[in-house]
């Protein structure tokens, strides 16, 4: 039986548009570049407090929202649990300001592969438990830039039984 994660990647649903207040905070604050990163239902992992991480794997990413030099950056990790981090903005659904730490992360699966991802973590469980995140809702997360510094937005959204999303 498909859960309503995995429904969402196959019901059709209009290319998303920014919320207008989250549109005016990004301007008021000299923001431009705003692009669609990821828009995922969220799993267990991603709001639990053991996991201490929101998972942005590389194959549901819409839009590159690197620079070449952050790509550059973030992969000078050496994959020994010693990964390179970013400090960014990040303009919660409230529209709070504060930083959240992006990373690369490498996980080993049982064959042996391997599967890329970047991952927000540091202040991520008091931002899940601030906005009361829960399994199977959906997120997106936005990027922009300030000064050419890399910027993220998240959204909350609501599924509505036609398979369109609402705004919070």
């Amino acid at each position: 039986m498909a859960t309503r994660c995995d429904q969402q990647y196959t019901t059709p649903s209009l290319p998303p548009d920014l919320p207008i207040k989250f549109r005016k905070r990004i301007r008021a604050l000299g923001g431009s570049d705003i692009a669609l990163v990821i828009q995922k239902c969220l799993f267990k992992t991603d709001v639990s407090s053991g996991h201490i991480r929101l998972s942005i794997p590389f194959n549901q990413i819409r839009k590159t929202f690197l620079t070449p030099q952050a790509t550059e950056f973030l992969n000078s990790g050496d994959n020994k649990k010693k990964c390179s981090e970013m400090e960014v903005m990040l303009i919660e659904p409230s529209l709070h300001r504060g930083t959240i730490s992006l990373k690369k992360w490498e996980m080993k699966k049982a064959s042996g592969s391997a599967t890329s991802m970047y991952v927000l973590v540091g202040q991520w469980n008091s931002v899940a438990w601030r906005i009361t995140l829960r399994e199977d809702e959906t997120v997106q997360l936005w990027s922009f830039r300030i000064n050419s510094k890399l910027c993220l937005a998240l959204v909350k959204r609501k599924a509505k039984s036609n398979g369109y999303f609402i705004k919070f």
